[in-house]
């Protein structure tokens, strides 16, 4: 990867080789620390070892405490470390002393999730939403974070907003914050007239959420694969955060249904709340749909742990009482099937790479969306013809036939279609 100093000339950004510290205060961190090495490596980390400690709570000054600082010292200068990596959430304080310490570059989890984020975003909301993130990371570490806030060039952490801001005060920040979250309603205004146009043409909403890199983008590419709209394929690729933003896709199934199919940001452990803050707008899209489907990697080995993390995150924006079908993805890779954690919901286990299921995962998602839907019979008047075309279009017709009265039709209608059409509704025949 590389950096842009202000000349806009390319320059080479740091390798960082790096130690990773976590800290446990009397839970299993393992899964955690796992996930930290997948992290560091997004951003081309270069991994020498890993320390751990136990603690009853995190140490005032460095988190964690003199002799382990001595001791990541020594670590650092054995293993020719420029860079420790922990975990946990750090202060300004604790960063400084740590540096100080140490003799290394400090890095804590949130800032290599932020640098992922900043990296990976590509649309204009995105890149505010990666912008405000990291400068209300910043802003309360702006008096203890030291020399670490005049870095330049120094990779992770720096990327994003750029080495000018992070050498401004508290005020030009806050007033920059206030300019992207202008910016970012602004956008939110845009979305919601959309979504006020999806609501009128009472077309369902399915969301894929799940843990990053579970596969929610390769379940939509497939789906779309056999919807016959592969040009309509989004990004996919396998490692972490691959998706920020929300893609949505139309999908027509052949009984003349159709659902909008949102791809969403994957979720992770200890999600920065900086991070969930700036996203919420974006997040905010999940609480609208009609369904979810929770895309689970079987084949991870804390696949487990992933599935409470997304229930966790969905419960705190507000989506927790959604409809969801569980989707255990990936079970071409399973040995054991029978193995797999059991859900309260409906589950089916599929595969995007090999297409196992997806066509009974698209029956599964039908039955759950288009339950309410009434048959009924109507006639429709010769000069209603716009309603005659909207049945046509929109509808799951089974039978239409021309008659001295009008247009007859067998129709399967939604809620607001039955009650907005009963004055044409006849006996069965």
């Amino acid at each position: 990867m590389f950096e842009f100093n202000e000349n806009n000339e390319v320059s080479n950004r740091q390798l960082h080789r790096a130690i990773l510290v976590g800290v446990s205060f009397g839970k299993d961190i393992s899964s955690s620390m796992e996930e930290l090495v997948g992290l560091a490596e997004a951003c081309n980390v270069e991994i020498l070892g890993q320390m751990t400690q136990d603690r009853d709570r995190p140490d005032t000054a460095t988190y964690i405490g003199k002799g382990k600082v001595e001791e990541l010292a020594e670590m650092c200068a054995m293993m020719g470390a420029n860079t420790a990596i922990f975990n946990n959430e750090l202060s300004g304080m604790q960063i400084r002393n740590l540096e100080d310490a140490t003799g290394v570059t400090i890095l804590d989890r949130t800032m290599v999730i932020l640098d992922i984020f900043a990296d990976r975003a590509t649309s204009r909301v995105g890149k505010l939403q990666v912008e405000y993130a990291q400068l209300r990371y910043r802003m309360p570490r702006l008096l203890g974070f030291g020399k670490a806030l005049s870095r330049t060039g120094g990779g992770i952490g720096t990327r994003g907003p750029g080495e000018k801001k992070l050498e401004t005060d508290r005020r030009h920040i806050q007033s920059r914050m206030d300019e992207i979250r202008k910016e970012i309603k602004e956008a939110q205004k845009s979305r919601e007239v959309q979504r006020s146009k999806r609501e009128k043409s009472e077309i369902p909403v399915v969301s894929l959420v799940g843990y990053t890199n579970a596969g929610k983008s390769a379940i939509m590419n497939a789906l779309l694969k056999s919807n016959d709209k592969e040009d309509k394929a989004v990004f996919e690729e396998n490692m972490l955060f691959a998706t920020l933003d929300v893609s949505q896709r139309n999908i027509r199934l052949d009984s003349n249904h159709e659902f909008i199919l949102a791809d969403t940001v994957g979720f992770v452990s200890k999600l920065p709340h900086s991070l969930v803050e700036a996203f919420k707008s974006t997040l905010e899209e999940v609480t609208f749909s009609d369904l979810l489907i929770h895309v689970v990697d079987a084949a991870a080995d804390d696949c487990e742990f992933k599935m409470n993390v997304t229930h966790t995150v969905l419960e705190e924006i507000g989506a927790g009482d959604i409809p969801m079908i569980t989707v255990f993805n990936k079970i071409d890779l399973v040995e054991d099937r029978n193995s797999l954690p059991l859900v309260e919901e409906e589950s089916i286990q599929v595969s995007a790479f090999t297409g196992e299921n997806l066509d009974a995962l698209t029956d599964l998602v039908k039955s759950k969306i288009f339950s309410d839907l009434k048959r009924v019979q109507l006639i429709i008047p010769y000069d209603k013809g716009s309603i005659t075309s909207y049945l046509c279009e929109k509808c799951n017709v089974s039978v239409m036939d021309y008659r001295a009265e009008g247009t007859y039709f067998d129709v399967e209608l939604n809620p607001a279609d039955y009650n907005r059409l009963r004055q044409y509704f006849v006996d069965a025949e």
